[in-house]
């Protein structure tokens, strides 16, 4: 016989027993739960559930249709609530293959640019079956469980709305996959710190217009980064080692660092740090947020003064792609279990042997690159790509006695 389905939607205030006044009501009759989902925005509750049974008049011994019918519509009048029921049959009910989470984060979030996003995931022939909100601040992040899309012609279509709507969309697969990332290895210099160390170097040597040349010649993948290394370490040379403690204290996080670096940790996951800077800043950062692997390159002391050089193979573009997979193996993760973070172009083959590859506030070729990209400066705003809420940080901060900021 077949199955047949009644879906019952509930919608009105939010108050404590909603749910359970239902399920009571329906634990009357031979009926099976199929599937649940309950929304609360602003104190307001949609409830729905879909019940399926077997098809015919009668529910089977315990009670008809008609009388489930009638004991919902006694709970939605005694709850003051609105009450919709749809049949169907359970092969209808089947969800489509393929699903897929897109989120959206914009600061602010405008209606113009969620049409855009549903308006081209309709286009593509695909559903949305959820929406859930992940953050309201400081950027709103939207978050769309999809069904039946390709996932890289989805990617390309609402990237391109992204670009004409100012925001920032990511596509990943669901799955276990998804919930299985366990490393973090991130960019230094304009990633997880606001700016590049070696232009605080060099501003305090006095040539650092040059060095700043060099620096974009290189993000921008045009210049060998390990040539332009050894070009802007050369005008460093002579400047006294005691310029490292005066830096360190010039170092600005990045908006979102410690908070990003705070939740991971307590989520088990291994955090690491990869640089084409120095060490002798580096290891201050290791130091102060706690994080359990880096590579950087070693500016060259001798005499108190450095001499212009770097110690030893330098961390360049190939050099943090092995720099992660060192990382993986130290911590027991494979790599498609990682995450990697960067900027520039000599960020790249990381981002390409990483699990997850995200372009942060990137250069263009980077973005193109990368599995997806964030354009918002809220570092963060990495944790809503991972599927974690600001309501549980915040809830975390508060079972841990850390004060509810934003840091």
């Amino acid at each position: 016989m077949n199955q047949r389905t009644l879906l019952i939607t509930l919608t009105g205030p939010d108050r404590p027993g909603v749910t359970s006044r239902l399920f009571t009501v329906l634990a009357g009759f031979p009926v099976t739960v199929a599937d649940v989902e309950q929304v609360v925005i602003r104190g307001r509750l949609t409830l729905g559930v879909l019940v399926a049974y077997a098809g015919g008049p009668s529910t089977g011994t315990g009670g008809t249709i008609g009388g489930l019918w009638t004991a919902v519509e006694q709970v939605a009048a005694d709850l003051d609530m609105d009450l919709e029921i749809a049949t169907g049959t359970a092969s209808q009910e089947k969800r489509r293959r393929g699903r897929l989470h897109v989120t959206v984060l914009g600061a602010p979030l405008l209606p113009a640019a969620m049409a855009g996003i549903a308006g081209r995931v309709a286009a593509s022939g695909a559903n949305i079956d959820r929406i859930e909100r992940l953050s309201s601040y400081p950027v709103t992040c939207i978050e769309m469980a999809v069904s039946g899309a390709d996932p890289q012609a989805l990617r390309a279509e609402l990237s391109a709305e992204a670009a004409l709507q100012k925001v920032d969309v990511a596509v990943q697969r669901s799955g276990l996959n998804r919930r299985a990332k366990r490393l973090i290895v991130m960019d230094v210099d304009s990633t997880l710190i606001q700016g590049e160390v070696i232009e605080l170097l060099a501003r305090h040597a006095g040539c650092l217009d040059e060095v700043a040349r060099v620096t974009e010649e290189a993000m921008r993948g045009e210049l060998d980064f390990a040539e332009s290394l050894v070009r802007r370490v050369a005008l460093l040379e002579g400047l006294s080692e005691q310029i490292f403690e005066k830096v360190v204290k010039e170092v600005v996080l990045t908006p979102g660092a410690r908070t990003l670096v705070r939740t991971l940790k307590r989520l088990d996951y291994r955090f690491a740090i990869v640089s084409g800077g120095f060490t002798q800043i580096t290891d201050a950062l290791v130091a102060d947020l706690g994080i359990d692997y880096s590579a950087a390159n070693t500016l060259e002391v001798v005499d108190g003064r450095l001499t212009g050089r770097v110690v030893g193979e330098i961390v360049d573009r190939p050099g943090k792609a092995r720099a992660l997979e060192r990382f993986a193996a130290q911590a027991g993760v494979p790599l498609s279990q990682t995450v990697a973070i960067g900027d520039g172009a000599n960020d790249l083959d990381m981002l390409a042997a990483a699990g997850l590859g995200i372009a942060f506030n990137a250069k263009p070729v980077v973005r193109q690159a990368a599995d997806t990209a964030l354009n918002v400066p809220y570092l963060d705003s990495i944790l809503y790509l991972l599927g974690i809420s600001r309501d549980e940080v915040e809830a975390a901060d508060a079972e841990d006695g850390v004060a509810s900021r934003w840091d």
